[in-house]
């Protein structure tokens, strides 16, 4: 499993040439062949997108992954910040860090707020089913069929909202995947990263489920900056272009997503 760069060596630092970013104040130190570096918090609790590599204690997953490669290509070092969620905002506010990249939603509410990349995944709900099924391959399929989700998410209530398919409520999506895996059910909708992190990841059921179609709701996951921080939006934007372009984007989700 590939692991994210390790940045900030001895050595590699100079705090020298630090630039005034737009809209926020924070200083960017570079390394020694004049890279900038950049500052990403990410609440690493969150597989497959972003958590801690239980053997190395490194942050690894999809965002890193991402993050890495778009610096590669926009020219930039990122620098990764473990961060609990519910202060992570509060952080960017006072300029701990350049940005967050922490699966965050692009809401109306919160462009108010922030600043956001484009858009680089869509994480919405997503159909999982056993390998030996053929006969589903997207939400019109779940008429007369059995499909379980965790209560009160979004994937129970598209499923819901599904004409014939038979909503089966669980406590938490754990349970959901159990009873798929053991044949009590015929799928299971959840969001995308919480799908992969079951059917892909999982020992227990890696080989033995996984997901069919495209996300069939939207939740676009974007990159987070302070308002008027046009320099550092700007390089993600342009390496994010460049990796979609070339095809690294579609790799780093075959690897980590679906």
């Amino acid at each position: 499993m590939k692991q994210r760069k390790v940045f900030a060596l001895l050595g590699l630092l100079l705090m020298v040439g630090m630039t005034v970013f737009a809209g926020g104040g924070r200083q960017a130190a570079t390394t020694a062949d004049g890279s900038r570096i950049f500052t990403f918090a990410s609440d690493a609790t969150w597989p497959p997108m972003e958590f801690v590599d239980e053997t190395s204690g490194e942050v690894i997953g999809f965002s890193i992954d991402l993050i890495n490669a778009i610096g590669d290509a926009a020219g930039f070092v990122p620098e990764i910040k473990n961060t609990a969620w519910d202060g992570i905002f509060a952080g960017l506010a006072n300029n701990q860090y350049d940005a967050v990249i922490s699966s965050v939603t692009i809401t109306d509410e919160r462009k108010l707020q922030y600043d956001f990349s484009n858009p680089y995944v869509n994480a919405g709900q997503v159909i999982v089913v056993r390998n030996s099924t053929n006969n589903i391959s997207g939400p019109a399929d779940l008429a007369g069929k059995k499909a379980g989700a965790q209560q009160g998410t979004t994937g129970a209530f598209a499923i819901s909202d599904i004409a014939g398919a038979s909503l089966q409520n669980y406590d938490e999506i754990g349970l959901a995947i159990a009873a798929l895996a053991r044949g009590d059910l015929d799928a299971v909708v959840a969001d995308g990263p919480i799908a992969a992190d079951f059917a892909l990841q999982n020992e227990n059921y890696a080989n033995t489920l996984k997901i069919v179609g495209d996300p069939f709701t939207e939740e676009f996951y974007g990159v987070v900056v302070r308002k008027g921080n046009s320099e550092v939006l700007d390089l993600v934007n342009q390496g994010l272009a460049t990796i979609t372009a070339n095809g690294t984007l579609e790799q780093i989700k075959a690897k980590w997503l679906y």
